[in-house]
């Protein structure tokens, strides 16, 4: 597979999950103040909140341009997608590599224009619970399960076959 071919599978999904992601949270911050709360069902709330840190609010009362130096570290993180997709042979790893790329872009974009990351579903048991996340986090969640999942198949595969051949 060409890398013209690799990338006609990738930026489809990758436009989906940031459009998407984008859209919602225009949406959300359209609609909603900071810090309201509107009950969807006995486990799922919308919440607006911003998250300066990084995953689960980490690092997020570090001072000034922490958007700026958040969204550098995330482009940074983005590194080895690209190595990724050069190396990928497997379709689904790619569209799971083009959701995570969406993902990332999503969160960057919040980074460099509202200094912090919007989220705003609050799933919860209880009193307790899970910290907001967003459809950019959803998809990159999501596209590291997929791309972990084909990764290891299609290692245990290669690994099953040196073994038949007695190469292993």
């Amino acid at each position: 597979m060409t890398l013209g071919q690799k990338l006609k599978v990738l930026l489809p999904f990758t436009g989906l999950a940031l459009v998407l992601d984008l859209a919602a949270k225009w949406l959300v911050l359209s609609e909603m103040t900071l810090m309201e709360v509107r009950p969807v069902t006995s486990f799922f709330n919308l919440v607006l909140v911003e998250n300066k840190g990084a995953a689960f609010s980490f690092l997020s009362s570090q001072g000034s341009y922490q958007g700026l130096k958040m969204a550098g570290l995330a482009i940074i993180a983005m590194a080895p997608l690209g190595y990724f997709v050069v190396e990928s042979k497997n379709k689904t790893a790619i569209k799971a590599l083009g959701l995570i790329l969406g993902g990332a872009l999503g969160n960057i974009h919040d980074r460099l224009r509202y200094d912090a990351v919007v989220d705003f579903l609050d799933f919860y048991y209880r009193d307790h619970h899970w910290p907001a996340f967003n459809l950019a986090d959803a998809a990159i969640v999501v596209g590291v399960v997929v791309f972990l999942v084909v990764t290891l198949r299609e290692d245990r595969l290669k690994n099953a076959k040196k073994l038949k051949k007695g190469r292993f």
